[in-house]
């Protein structure tokens, strides 16, 4: 499969909107596309597969490892891979590279980049950006694409990188604000709730078509060849699994879902919409997502509520992150939840213990120490009144490390905020089924 990476200088310069715009463009070609998000984010990816038709494939280093990463990769399929990167092209775990799209594009056989940037005042100085951004590690840039800028400005641009760069123009996105998508605390506002999305995203794919040389995009990207064996495979232990998965539990990744189907049989069951947990479950898992602003109808769902408090107080096994372990508590703000953890949560003005972290789980009946590899993403908090099994360390730039308790017991209930990939944490899983 020939794929390309679309990366930026900065969170914010346009790579979703380029990414999303040339996936729709290519599928109205008649391509059969496979989208990657590069880092731990589900928002994006999400937006991927709407557009696509297929789930969107996560590559993090940190959570799952070199081989979590190519095998996760390979597990994609299509005519062409279209890898969004995060944030900046080098910005990685604390203030390495280590993690960034620029490592996954070395990884994955020197992928070539797409460099999409929104430029503001300036002019020859972006050329030196250009420039420092390509030769500081030797990045393998095929391209730079202008993101909201008009023509008159773009030509500009043009000639100044032209005259002073070793890398072609592929073209322009004019400044559209009817392809604009909203945000809100966590990022993006997720798919499901764009109501004119798919309008949106065909307006981009129009302005892609006109104003970019996908041609040249097309020639210029790379098969990617990867020699690796996929040991991310669980034996069927033939039990019933339930999944969270509606507006307000949609943060989980793939090869997590995959592996649990390999265990047994997976239902999916929508805690704002079902009456009560499937039946003759044996598993339950409660993923993270936007439970703080679907509160008032989680908090309507009484019957749901005491189906799945009832069920974990009987001792059914159930794992929960995040979004997950915030519906467990008494209630989010004003509104009611399940209410199986003494405690409630509340938010906060600023990201709570954001970034990469790992954590070492122990506790008075916890018989087996494990570490994994986690993430922290939410701006909300808990005060739970329950066992703590979590001890969370972050390495900081500076050289200190931040510690923190947190990840909670109770009967055969696991539930904490940091969200882990299986790949990574492939004895944590086992632990939690057995």
């Amino acid at each position: 499969m020939k794929s390309i990476i679309i990366s930026s200088n900065c969170s914010g310069g346009g790579k979703t909107t380029f990414t999303l715009g040339l996936m729709k463009l290519l599928k109205n070609k008649g391509y059969d596309v496979q989208g990657y998000k590069v880092g731990p984010d589900y928002i994006d990816s999400g937006f991927h597969s709407e557009i696509t038709g297929k789930q969107s494939r996560n590559l993090d280093l940190h959570l799952m490892g070199e081989e979590g990463v190519k095998a996760s990769f390979l597990r994609g399929s299509g005519d062409f891979g279209v890898i969004e990167g995060v944030m900046g092209l080098y910005d990685g775990v604390s203030i390495t590279e280590k993690g960034s799209t620029y490592s996954i594009s070395k990884l994955l056989s020197d992928t070539p980049i797409v460099l999409v940037l929104t430029p503001k005042a300036q002019c020859t100085t972006l050329a030196a950006e250009i420039n420092g951004i390509k030769n500081f590690k030797n990045a393998n840039i095929i391209g730079v694409v202008f993101n909201a800028v008009n023509q008159k400005y773009y030509e500009l641009l043009k000639a100044v990188v032209e005259e002073n760069c070793d890398v072609k123009v592929l073209g322009y996105i004019p400044k559209d604000d009817s392809i604009k998508l909203e945000s809100r605390h966590l990022g993006l506002v997720q798919s499901v709730e764009v109501n004119n999305m798919v309008d949106k995203i065909e307006r981009c794919a129009k302005l892609i078509e006109k104003n970019i040389d996908i041609t040249y995009l097309l020639q210029n990207s790379k098969e990617v060849k990867l020699e690796v064996k996929d040991r991310f495979h669980l034996d069927d232990r033939k039990i019933n699994i339930a999944i969270a998965y509606d507006e307000a539990f949609r943060f989980y990744y793939k090869e997590n879902l995959e592996l649990l189907e390999e265990i047994g049989n997976v239902s999916y069951f929508s805690p704002i919409k079902d009456e009560k947990l499937p039946e003759n479950i044996d598993f339950l898992y409660l993923g993270g997502g936007y439970p703080e602003v679907f509160k008032e109808k989680l908090a309507q769902n009484r019957s749901m509520r005491n189906s799945i408090k009832e069920a974990l107080e009987k001792g059914l096994k159930c794992y929960a992150e995040c979004g997950g372990l915030m519906y467990l508590t008494e209630r989010i703000e004003d509104c009611e939840m399940v209410g199986f953890f003494r405690g409630y949560t509340y938010m906060t003005k600023s990201l709570q213990r954001f970034g990469y972290s790992n954590v070492e789980i122990q506790g008075e009946k916890i018989n087996i120490n494990i570490n994994i590899n986690c993430h922290e993403f939410h701006k909300s908090d808990v005060d739970i009144k329950e066992e703590r099994i979590y001890n969370v360390t972050k390495e900081s730039w500076n050289g200190n490390t931040l510690k923190w308790n947190c990840g909670y017991k109770k009967e055969n209930t696991i539930a904490g905020y940091p969200h882990i990939h299986f790949f990574g944490n492939m004895e944590f899983l086992k632990w939690l089924i057995e």
